[in-house]
This record gives C-alpha cells, sequence and structure tokens, in this order.
C-alpha cells in the first residue's frame, strides 16, 4: 500500500512539473512565480516561508537557480525520484523543442518570427507580476526594500556573475547583522529523505568528477566525453542562471569550431522562447555538435551537478533553518534576490521585449491580466502570442 501511495505521489509531481514546464515560458523569475502559484498557493505542498528559503538556498548554490527550486520541492515530496521526478517533467518540454529546433535550423528560419517576440512580451508581464508578490512578502519594511533597491542598482551598474555573488554574501553578512534577533525560528520542519552521509557522499561525487573529467577528457577522442566534461563544469561553477551561462558555453564550444557564432545565436533566441529553463539550450548545442547523443550528453551533463549539490545541502536546511543567524543570513539574502530579480527585469527582460509602444501596450494589458484580473499563467502566453499577430496587422 505504502508502494502505490509513492508511486501517486510521484505522478502527481510529474503531472504537476510536466504543467508547468509546458506553460513556464519568461526565465527564472517567472519560474519561481509559477512554482509558488502551483505549489504553494494551490496545492498547499509548502508554506511561504519555506519556499523563500529554498528558494535562498539555491541562490546561493552554483546552477540553475528555478530549476534547484523545482527539484527541491520535488526532492521534499518524494525523495531524489522525487526530484528527478519533477526536474523531467519542468525539463523535458523545453529539451524537445530545441532538439527539434536544433535539427530544423538549415531548413527554416525563425529568429525574427512573431511568435517569438510575443511571448518575450508575455515574459515582461510575468516576472512584472513574480517580482511585486515577490517584494511583498521577501522585503516587507524600509530596511529590506533598500537592501533590495541597493542590490539592484549596483547590478544594473556592474552587472556580472562575481557581482552577484558578492551582493548575496554581503546581503547575508548585512542579514546576520541586522535580523537575527527577528528571526523566526519555530518553523516547521520539513521531512527530507535524504540522510546525511548521502549528502557528504554527494558532494564527494561531486568534487572527484570536476577533478577528473577534465583529465580523461582531455586524454580521449571521444567528442561525448569531452562534451559531458564541458557542460559539467559549466553546471558545477557557473552563479546566475540562465543568462550567465551563455558566455560561458560560447567560450567552450565557438572557439573549438563545433559551433559557429550564429548557429550559436540562433539557439540562444530558441532558448528564450520556449518554456521551461533556459540551461536547456544545452540541448540545442548538443544536437547541432554531436545529433541526439549529444543533446542527452550535454543535458545530463550541464543539470547533474545541480542533482549532486541538492543531495549535498537539503539533509542540513533543517538544522540549519532553526538557528537565529541562519535565519537572519536568509532574511537579507532574501531581500538582495529581490534587487537582482528587479535588475533582470530590466536588462534583460525589458531591453529584449518592449521595443515600442505597440510591445507597451500588449504588456500592459497581459500584466493587468495577470494582476488584477487573475488569468492563469498559460492563458496568457496563449493570450500574448494571439496579441502579438493582431497587432503586428494593425500596426
Amino acid at each position: 500500500m505504502k508502494q502505490e501511495h509513492y508511486f501517486k505521489t510521484l505522478l502527481t509531481i510529474l503531472l504537476a512539473s510536466t504543467k508547468l514546464g509546458l506553460t513556464s515560458f519568461g526565465g527564472p523569475v517567472a519560474h519561481l512565480a509559477y512554482f509558488k502559484e502551483e505549489y504553494i498557493d494551490r496545492r498547499k505542498w509548502l508554506d511561504e516561508k519555506t519556499y523563500a528559503d529554498i528558494i535562498a538556498l539555491c541562490q546561493f548554490l552554483p546552477g540553475p537557480a528555478s530549476s534547484q527550486v523545482g527539484i527541491s520541492i520535488g526532492m521534499l515530496r518524494g525523495g531524489v525520484l522525487g526530484g528527478l521526478v519533477s526536474w523531467f517533467g519542468f525539463t523535458v518540454p523545453s529539451i524537445i523543442v530545441l532538439v527539434l529546433f536544433a535539427m530544423l535550423y538549415q531548413t527554416f528560419s525563425l529568429e525574427d518570427a512573431i511568435f517569438i517576440h510575443s511571448l518575450k512580451v508575455v515574459a515582461a508581464a510575468v516576472v512584472l507580476h513574480a517580482l511585486i508578490g515577490l517584494g511583498k512578502k521577501l522585503t516587507p519594511d524600509k530596511t529590506r526594500i533598500g537592501m533590495a533597491l541597493g542590490a539592484a542598482t549596483i547590478m544594473l551598474l556592474i552587472p556580472s556573475a562575481w557581482m552577484q555573488i558578492a551582493i548575496i554574501i554581503t546581503a547575508g553578512a548585512i542579514g546576520l547583522y541586522l535580523f537575527k534577533e527577528k528571526a523566526d525560528t519555530k518553523v516547521q520542519p520539513l521531512a527530507i529523505g535524504i540522510s546525511k552521509k548521502a549528502g557528504v557522499a554527494s558532494l564527494s561525487v561531486l568534487v572527484v568528477l570536476l577533478a577528473i573529467l577534465p583529465i580523461i577528457a582531455s586524454a580521449s577522442n571521444l567528442i561525448l566525453l569531452k562534451l559531458f566534461d564541458v557542460f559539467f563544469r559549466v553546471g558545477s561553477l557557473v552563479f546566475g542562471g540562465g543568462h550567465v551561462v551563455l558566455p560561458m558555453i560560447e567560450r567552450e564550444i565557438v572557439p573549438q569550431g563545433w559551433l559557429t557564432s550564429n548557429e550559436f545565436l540562433a539557439g540562444y533566441g530558441m532558448a528564450q522562447a520556449v518554456p521551461g529553463p533556459l540551461f536547456t539550450f544545452s540541448s540545442y548545442l548538443g544536437t547541432m555538435i554531436e545529433g541526439v547523443g549529444g543533446a542527452i550528453v550535454a543535458t545530463a551533463g550541464i543539470f547533474l551537478p545541480s542533482f549532486l549539490l541538492l543531495i549535498a545541502a537539503l539533509p542540513f536546511l533543517n538544522e540549519l533553518r532553526q538557528r537565529k543567524s541562519f535565519q537572519g543570513v536568509l532574511m537579507g539574502v532574501n531581500a538582495s534576490v529581490v534587487g537582482i530579480l528587479l535588475a533582470a527585469f530590466y536588462d534583460p527582460v525589458i531591453k529584449s521585449s518592449i521595443m515600442d509602444a505597440t510591445d507597451f501596450a500588449l504588456a500592459i494589458i497581459l500584466f493587468g491580466l495577470l494582476n488584477i484580473w487573475k488569468v492563469p499563467a498559460w492563458l496568457i502566453v496563449i493570450l500574448g502570442v494571439a496579441g502579438g499577430y493582431v497587432l503586428q496587422l494593425i500596426a
């Protein structure tokens, strides 16, 4: 009976995450809003405090933060297998589209398609909605609002992955000093079905792979092994999410002659237009370099570090959440995250989506439908694409 219940739990996770994987346009900021709407508001799988703590934890880890949040929620519901199922549902729709796009790239020109630009306008509305919701929850007082605005200002002036890390660390230190006495340590414990021994073992595997893969790959002529090494290294070391990973991958891929710059940028444009995590750009690149086998290897390489890091970190989360000092750090980090996302709302979201008054008008309508009339996000996507075509005809 227990086995049957566990199977139903996994099936529920798969259905919920697949729904999100088919409708979650808009990048990491929007993904967090979609997750909150589905997992916290609708299904009540976690309380908002726990959700905020998981977001803060994933901001500390390298790799795709929004994907890691989804994997974490899956792990809390169904163990490591639950995390894998959650990742599969959220990620595979995007992988399929990008693999097909790579296969059809030389036959069809989709770079200037109206629907791609319309989806970017949808993203602007969704991200603004997400920012307002997260801001209300994570920056409830003037001190934290000030921290968020400061973080946004610095990120806009010095937009780099290292500056983002510095902001998060600094905000954590400020939070430790300012908020630890305000921290609520009476939090609902998380049922994490992963032992601390498994966490230590997982971290050890990550470190060993990082050390030996480059050596093995350089001594081998197998292109798939070299691909796995490149994408595993990127997934293990890059902070700042999908947009930051792109220049790092380009330095690994284009100079070697595996892809041209035009092929690389075409895939980047398409990756922004599909739902799910931007890290599935790796699926497009793998397909272009070495077919479907390359897609599988590249995708596995870039996401595997996230699983290893989360298995290492989650068993220790309960204990940390009971400490006022850690809660204070999280309160500071959460405030800085709002600022970092505010900066990202301008660049790249607004800069790449709102090109004229027509785009702005469509974005206002979509935001009103989403924020005031509570139209579901998946319908906003459909209305946004349809609106883009209508406005193109009358403009």
